[in-house]
């Protein structure tokens, strides 16, 4: 049975059993769907209550749900603006229609923000009167039994030679023993239970806020950036020392935690052999950090262990090689020598990138010129295949390193920002050899290219180095998200498994001086368990007022164990 079906047979039981059929439940009343035919204030009252009822907000969080699926599927922004660019380049019909839509940036967008925003009231209007109402009935009473216990779902009765007194007090202390809310109101026992499901309902609710808020509070006050370190080589968390840096609105830059770290090593080890060849086995950075100046502290960071720093979290996300290779003009002096950081293309670690000599460098006529190298890495070399070398395996077993050449201008003094893994070929061109082919060379450890003309070389060394990538994030509403999380499951647990109901004892004497004891029990939504229940009550309360001699014919008479929803009629 559906919400709606369910509040409304609760409102039709209210209707025909009065106080004792009401308030089983603190969900607002619905209003129909057509407007009222008021001033403006009545239309503004209306649509306060239909936004405010659990039928809208049910549906703002679809419309959440359903809004986040652009944010999944479609490169955002606030993630990574390259590869927006790619896909804008790759989608150039599709692009102009998501600029309009906002669908790059889905969760800074006017209309997710709209429906974020309407939400949450949605959440805090349906919250607030049910929790007054809630405080109400915790502090009430049961009420009083109906006139005709017989209509009620769940009901029983028999005759007993015991004082209408005793069998009310048995009740009553048998009730509270089994953690009843119970009392005594006229010639019955009232008794309720199960109040825990309207507090997980409750709860559910109010932890949905939590999450929301801690959403809000992580988008405004976050800060999130990448950094690239190879072995040896350090990070200070300072606005310049990140590659790529994002953060809220709320954000200032002298929030940041003040600590740094230095990458000692990087330990990878991978499957040799079977069906898991290449699988990393060991991935973990071994990390020296110090918080201010502070003493130096030794840690490892591995995949989902990220080092934390005061609320900051340091993850380790990825690795990869920095061949080390040397450059050297005409004359044979070094204008460029150090570890080039390549980005990986596949699981086997096979990389591509770029080696940018700016300055230093001179042509045969002393001219000042620029050089640039596309560079493709293979860790474990495994042939080629349609031209292009490949890696068979992530380890460091037999690199080979392939560069192609160019001079000219690198496009660096025009102040615009590059890519510092491609090279702008505008203003390039390519070194070709004697026979006018291009340039090209497969270079193993130790091996020297020598470019035409007397233009140089590019030397790859025997050392090659090992760099890691890290996230450093600083959420402040990961941990409020986590409780409302846990309390939205666990509130839920508890409107889904617990029933509230009520259970009422009346005990009479009858016209010939014997008394007659009747059970009814009445749930918020119809459940075998309440018969069940009812009748292990009836049970117990038989055994302190046993059934009074009977004929076996007697109408009034029915075997208290044997209680169901027949003959009660609704």
């Amino acid at each position: 049975m559906s919400n709606t079906e369910t509040e409304e047979q609760e409102r039709k039981d209210g209707a025909e059993l009065g106080a004792a059929g009401a308030q089983l439940s603190t969900a607002p009343r619905e209003e129909p769907l057509g407007g009222p035919t008021l001033s403006v204030v009545g239309w503004i009252r209306w649509f306060w209550r239909q936004l405010t009822s659990m039928r809208v907000a049910l549906i703002l969080l679809f419309l959440l749900s359903l809004g986040a699926i652009p944010g999944s599927l479609i490169p955002q922004n606030s993630v990574d603006e390259l590869k927006v660019q790619a896909f804008k380049e790759r989608h150039e019909s599709l692009a102009p229609l998501y600029e309009k839509l906002q669908f790059f940036d889905v969760y800074s967008s006017v209309w997710f923000s709209a429906i974020y925003i309407l939400l949450f009231v949605s959440l805090i209007g349906c919250i607030v009167p049910r929790s007054w109402q809630f405080v109400g009935q915790l502090r009430g009473r049961p009420p009083r039994a109906p006139g005709r216990l017989t209509r009620l779902p769940a009901y029983a009765t028999w005759r007993t030679e015991a004082e209408p007194e005793q069998v009310r007090e048995a009740a009553l202390a048998m009730l509270k023993r089994r953690r009843f809310r119970a009392h005594t109101v006229g010639d019955a026992v009232a008794a309720e239970k199960g109040y825990l499901r309207e507090a997980g309902n409750l709860l559910f609710h109010i932890a949905l806020i939590v999450m929301l808020l801690a959403f809000a509070a992580g988008q405004l006050f976050k800060s999130e950036g990448g950094k690239l370190v190879m072995e040896g080589d350090g990070f200070s968390n300072t606005l310049t020392q990140y590659d790529d840096f994002k953060s809220g609105s709320m954000f200032g830059t002298d929030e940041l935690t003040p600590f740094s770290f230095k990458l000692d090593d990087f330990r990878g080890t991978y499957q040799k052999d079977g069906p898991q060849r290449g699988t990393p086995r060991t991935f973990e950075a071994g990390v020296t950090w110090s918080k201010g100046r502070g003493p130096d502290q030794k840690s490892v960071i591995e995949v989902n262990k990220p080092l934390v720093v005061d609320g900051t979290k340091v993850y380790l996300l990825a690795h990869g090689y920095a061949p080390v290779v040397t450059v050297r003009d005409g004359r044979g002096e070094v204008v460029f020598s150090g570890a080039v950081p390549l980005l990986p293309i596949d699981n086997n670690i096979t990389s591509t990138g770029a080696i940018k000599v700016m300055d230093g460098y001179r042509d045969k006529r002393g001219k000042k010129e620029q050089l640039g190298f596309q560079a493709f890495f293979v860790p474990t070399f495994a042939g080629a295949g349609n031209g292009d070398m490949f890696s068979q395996f992530p380890g460091l077993e037999f690199p080979v390193l392939a560069v192609t050449g160019y001079h000219g201008s690198l496009g660096v003094d025009a102040g615009l920002p590059q890519n510092v893994y491609q090279l702008d070929l505008r203003k390039m061109k390519q070194f070709k050899g004697d026979k006018h082919e291009i340039l090209k060379g497969r270079l193993l450890p130790g091996e020297k290219l020598t470019l035409p003309d007397g233009a140089g070389s590019i030397t790859f060394e025997k050392e090659v180095k090992e760099w890691a990538s890290f996230k450093i994030s600083q959420q402040p509403g990961d941990g409020w998200a986590l409780a409302g999380a846990i309390g939205a499951i666990a509130g839920l647990v508890g409107s889904l498994f617990i029933q509230r109901r009520r259970v009422w004892v009346r005990a009479v004497r009858g016209k010939d001086g014997v008394t007659v004891v009747e059970m009814a029990g009445l749930g918020r939504s119809e459940s075998a368990k309440l018969p069940e229940e009812l009748a292990e009550l009836a049970a117990v309360l038989h055994s302190e007022a046993p059934s009074a001699p009977e004929p076996v014919d007697s109408d009034d008479f029915v075997d208290p164990v044997d209680v169901s929803a027949e003959g009660a009629e609704k």
